[in-house]
């Protein structure tokens, strides 16, 4: 049974991480930080949908909404069917999400339409934006984000984060659902507003949505979704085919103890930084962090690798905070940690005026100062004849580039972990620019 399979595969994975935090199994270097990571599964619902190979399988078995407007309903299926490559993209930026939102809907004993959703409001594109500042793949606006409890600050929107914008959206729909008593009503709730259905109701005298004088989008908003959803159901019939999506999870929770470059997790969990955005949207600076502890999603099978990369390398990757004063120069603060300027300005949400910080705030800043990378060192020591150069205070790549008249994407290629660079560390010069 598939049930089986997909709990093996998980211990596969959860086997060697708990290997290597028990007592001894580690390297017992002194020296080497504490890093502390701790991991979350999606609960497995063990059910008879689950027992089907395709998630596609287990989406139609859930399906529940009838059809309250043929005619709307026959022209959206029109339009999908002949945008056969629209849908394609869709549903294929859908793949990381999709089991995700299922889990939570079934778990909910909602319609399985509602895991479909996504598809009409953002096209599952987590960085969708409409013109009334609505965004992420469950389209929130500001102040209803707020309201459920997603969090919106110059660091992170939880409007953008999968896991916190679902269960807001399932949370607002249910209480939809239990304001009007039918999912069509809550559906259009959702669109437009309870306040909207409420006139619209008051003003008919009618309480169905077919019946309801509403806006032209939200009119439009259920028979869009049946639509999609009768293609779902029935591909074929509309001379399409959906590729089939695995009915398991595509990814894991990680919590971080300190914060972390995007970039710099991405390299240790050995996938493209894009992808690795796609899963992590949310952190608006590129950088993992939050007022709370930073919780990270990877795929399940590069969780592994990124736990043995950071135990082994992630101590020089890390970032930690820095408290710092109203009216403390910026320019001092990345002298202090040995980074540019630029460097600080892109990691942080910094308000200053002449140069100096207008507010006490909280900022990112390399988690070690004046240690040299070890990368550098053994890069510099395998080709002894080659020229090096030890990091001062207050360098930056372009000022070495500068010094040793050398192009900036030559440092990059020949000495890694150069963002940022560290005083004392030790750099690989390439021969003279042409």
């Amino acid at each position: 049974m598939v049930i089986f399979k997909a709990q093996a595969r998980r211990l596969a994975l959860i086997l060697p991480l708990a290997l290597l935090s028990l007592p001894g199994s580690a390297e017992t270097n002194s020296t080497r930080p504490s890093l502390k990571v701790s991991y979350a599964l999606t609960q497995t619902t063990v059910s008879p949908a689950f027992q089907e190979e395709d998630l596609w399988a287990r989406i139609r078995a859930g399906f529940s909404l009838g059809e309250p407007n043929p005619a709307l309903i026959r022209a959206h299926e029109q339009w999908y069917a002949k945008r056969p490559a629209h849908l394609e993209r869709v549903i294929e930026r859908s793949r990381p999400y999709l089991f995700h939102i299922v889990e939570e809907v079934e778990k909910r004993g909602m319609p399985m339409e509602i895991a479909l959703l996504p598809i009409i409001e953002s096209a599952f594109d987590p960085k969708a934006e409409s013109p009334a500042k609505a965004s992420g793949i469950w389209q929130f606006i500001p102040a209803t984000g707020r309201v459920y409890g997603l969090k919106q600050n110059e660091w992170f929107d939880g409007r953008r984060d999968i896991l916190q914008s679902t269960r807001a959206a399932l949370d607002y729909l249910g209480n939809l659902h239990a304001m009007f008593g039918d999912w069509e009503l809550a559906l259009a709730a959702y669109n437009c507003g309870e306040g909207c259905v409420q006139r619209a109701q008051r003003a008919s005298g009618r309480r169905d949505y077919a019946s309801l004088r509403l806006p032209t989008e939200t009119r439009h908003y259920v028979p869009k979704l049946v639509a999609v959803r009768n293609i779902v159901r029935d591909p074929e019939s509309f001379g399409l085919r959906l590729d089939a999506i695995a009915n398991d999870s595509y990814f894991m929770q990680v919590r971080l103890q300190h914060p972390i470059e995007a970039r710099q997790a991405a390299k240790l969990a050995e996938m493209s930084l894009d992808e690795f955005l796609l899963l992590n949207p949310a952190f608006k600076r590129r950088v993992i962090h939050t007022d709370t502890r930073g919780v990270l999603l990877l795929p399940a099978d590069r969780i592994e690798t990124f736990q043995f990369n950071l135990h082994q390398k992630g101590a020089d990757k890390r970032l930690r905070t820095y408290s710092a004063r109203k009216g403390e120069n910026l320019a001092d603060i990345a002298r202090k940690f040995g980074v540019s300027l630029a460097w600080l300005r892109e990691h942080n949400p910094v308000k200053t005026y002449k140069g100096q910080l207008t507010v006490a705030q909280t900022l990112v800043v390399p988690g070690t100062v004046g240690k040299a990378t070890p990368t550098a060192k053994k890069q510099a020591r395998a080709e002894p004849g080659r020229r090096t150069y030890t990091v001062k205070t207050g360098d930056t790549l372009d000022r070495v580039a500068q010094l040793h008249n050398v192009r900036i994407a030559d440092l990059r290629r020949l000495n890694e972990n150069v963002d940022p660079l560290m005083p004392g560390s030790v750099l690989a010069i390439p021969e003279i620019s042409s």
